[in-house]
């Protein structure tokens, strides 16, 4: 299975399973969403590939199962993106010291109620776990997601999260004394700095013709 360009490209830096899901569209620091990454049913399963919730035998079975359904397919990628918007609201109020909507945690709580129908609590390391069999279910691919979001909105740390300053993603600042700005400092901390380099040499020359 041949992960499109476009998904292997996106960078996992969120911290979160929830949050690198919410960070699958690019846009403004003001939340706006200026380049969407999941275009496709298929593409949610090659996500899931990526970020290691889905094995490659479950990739493929997904896939091919999607295609035998595209309707099917097509309706819970449309939820996977209704979902997706809840998530990055709620956790985008969370990072701005805002009460999070009522609408996006009710609808959290239903996706983890369904997640949890499907899960056995299996042993693992020295205590048990939530485990998830796929199967054929298309859904499926939400289950691991709704899972971690809950656990980050119930168990935190939400202190922690915040919005990067040059993007619209979210992330888990996991520095010594909170002070990361950036989603990350190779890309969006770069770019600011370069503007802000740029505005002062403006700045100096409009000043030294005045």
């Amino acid at each position: 299975m041949e992960t499109p360009d476009h998904i292997s490209a996106l960078r996992v830096i969120g911290g979160n399973l929830a949050l690198d899901f919410a960070n699958t569209a690019e846009g403004t620091p003001e939340g706006e969403i200026e380049r969407e990454n999941l275009l496709s049913y298929e593409d949610l399963v090659f996500w899931g590939c990526h970020v290691g919730i889905l094995s490659g035998e479950d990739g493929e079975r997904l896939l091919r199962k999607g295609r035998e359904s595209p309707v099917e397919a097509y309706a819970v990628f449309a939820r996977a993106l209704g979902f997706r918007g809840h998530l990055y609201g709620l956790f985008r109020a969370v990072a701005e010291g805002k009460q999070p909507p009522a609408e996006s945690v009710e609808v959290l709580r239903r996706y983890e109620c369904e997640t949890l129908s499907h899960a056995d609590l299996v042993p693992s390391g020295g205590g048990f776990a939530w485990e998830w069999a796929l199967g054929d279910e298309l859904t499926g691919v939400l289950w691991p997601i709704a899972h971690a979001a809950t656990g980050l909105l119930i168990s935190g740390p939400l202190g922690r999260i915040k919005g990067c300053a040059g993007c619209n993603w979210l992330f888990v600042d996991e520095s010594k004394n909170k002070s990361r700005r950036w989603c990350s400092m190779e890309d969006c901390g770069t770019h600011a700095k370069m503007r802000r380099y740029v505005e002062r040499r403006a700045a100096k020359r409009k000043g030294s013709l005045d």
